[in-house]
């Protein structure tokens, strides 16, 4: 993927989990409830662009954050 798109998805993430009012913490904490081994690091390396989203991560990202595909990986500046 690029590295380019990849911040941007990043940033959204962020964008969507500090609009929710969650930290990084809970978000692992609620995708490891929901059955993916992730850890607050690696949230924190996707959100800077650094680590993959996985499939199943970016499914329960969005019913996490309330958010839709589209805004996640909405990736215009």
């Amino acid at each position: 993927m690029n590295s380019i798109i990849e911040k941007r998805v990043g940033r959204n993430i962020r964008d969507l989990r500090e609009r929710a009012g969650l930290t990084q913490e809970l978000v692992a904490a609620k995708l490891q409830t929901l059955g993916c081994d992730i850890t607050r690091s690696a949230v924190a390396k996707i959100e800077v662009g650094q680590r993959h989203l996985y499939p199943d991560e970016l499914i329960l990202l969005a019913r996490i954050l309330s958010a839709s595909y589209e805004e996640i990986l909405d990736a215009s500046e």
